[in-house]
């Protein structure tokens, strides 16, 4: 079971796919139920899924757009695939126009399945996969320059579908998992990291900061359900500020490669942390 191969229909900032082999020792070996409250692109979800088999699962995120997407292929992924065909079909005529064109859309005025289609294409589309917004919450990263990017990704889709039908898929603040989670179930944060550096935010892809208060915030969070009796893991960055906000729980080191970076030479391996209660 353990060559399990982890599906992502997004790129994601900070996404664990590559982590996923050092991540295997530190999971707990058994639990109840599983929540991850900053799904991202799901690999560490997908595989708990697939390994694991947990009786309930809630996956949630405060990005409306990234949930409604989780919901199409879980409900209606057929329909979403000719909507991605139809997309790969005007993209390939007409790269530029189209890409900026679709950008240009406010998804909010589209119903939930264009919606979800417009935010796959742009995923698969744009520079480097990267999720950014501008301070009025609109999508403004430029277009990518790949030759045949893969758009539909159609079986894909069919397995995640397939993953997520026994699923909950929620938009919901990260601090409500306390009011859901019990004793014996397992809880992955993955949050935006906090910056290596003064300045050089790791979350500047969101439109809300996620900085020093709600590190804190979160890092409560965790406190609790420890108390509760839980299973937590979190992952975060490997800075003095993070590890003295986990000083009394495990503190294990994973190397990373830094994937979404203007500079090709700042894609390098770094280690970044991994927080356990057990």
């Amino acid at each position: 079971m353990d060559d399990i191969d982890t599906p992502r229909f997004v790129k994601w900032a900070g996404g664990k796919q590559q982590l996923i082999e050092q991540f295997k020792p530190l999971f707990p070996k058994k639990f109840n139920n599983y929540f991850e409250p900053f799904v991202g692109s799901g690999a560490v979800a997908f595989y708990i899924l697939q390994r694991y088999k947990p009786k309930k699962v809630l996956l949630s995120d405060i990005n409306a757009e990234l949930i409604n997407a989780y919901n199409i292929i879980k409900t209606d992924v057929e329909k979403l695939t000719v909507e991605l065909k139809q997309h790969k079909e005007y993209h390939l005529a007409d790269k530029p126009k189209y890409y900026y064109e679709i950008r240009g859309v406010n998804p909010n005025d589209l119903p939930d399945l264009e919606k979800a289609a417009r935010f796959i294409y742009l995923n698969k589309t744009c520079f480097n996969g990267l999720y950014r917004v501008n301070s009025k919450g609109g999508f403004n990263v430029p277009i990518g320059s790949y030759k045949n990017p893969d758009i539909v990704q159609e079986e894909k889709l069919k397995i995640i579908s397939k993953l997520l039908k026994k699923t909950e898929v929620n938009v919901m603040n990260f601090e409500k998992v306390i009011t859901k989670a019990k004793k014996r179930d397992f809880i992955y944060f993955d949050p935006p990291y906090y910056p290596l550096k003064k300045g050089k935010s790791f979350t500047s892809y969101q439109k809300n900061s996620f900085l020093e208060e709600e590190q804190e915030k979160l890092a409560d969070v965790f406190r609790k359900l420890h108390k509760k009796g839980c299973f937590c893991m979190g992952s975060n960055s490997d800075t003095k500020f993070i590890k003295k906000l986990y000083k009394d729980f495990n503190i294990q080191f994973v190397k990373a490669r830094r994937l979404i970076n203007s500079n090709a030479k700042g894609r390098g391996k770094i280690n970044e942390v991994v927080i356990t209660n057990y």
